[in-house]
């Protein structure tokens, strides 16, 4: 699942990333544009909702496109949002 925070007055808005925390092995990030595609950078925290999330801050209007990284380099989409050969797609 992905949620888009209110845009904030300097441009920017926060995009957060989380999957069902009982879906998760091992760690697991996620990596995109926003990141250079560098794994590790943006690691899921388990949340008491039972979710594992991780917010990252981008400029509104910003296509963001991203998958996740699994323990194993298991790479997965989120299906919430529309995925192509390149993984998940999000405009900011």
């Amino acid at each position: 699942m992905v949620k888009l925070s209110r845009s904030s007055k300097t441009g920017t808005r926060q995009v957060t990333f989380a999957v069902p925390a009982d879906s998760l092995g091992a760690a697991v990030s996620v990596v995109g544009s926003f990141n250079g595609w560098t794994p590790g950078v943006h690691l899921l925290k388990r949340r008491s909702n039972g979710t594992a999330s991780v917010a990252v801050t981008v400029p509104v209007g910003e296509l963001v496109r991203f998958r996740y990284l699994g323990a194993g380099g298991r790479w997965f989409d989120d299906e919430s949002v529309q995925v192509d050969a390149e993984g998940g797609l999000v405009q900011a």
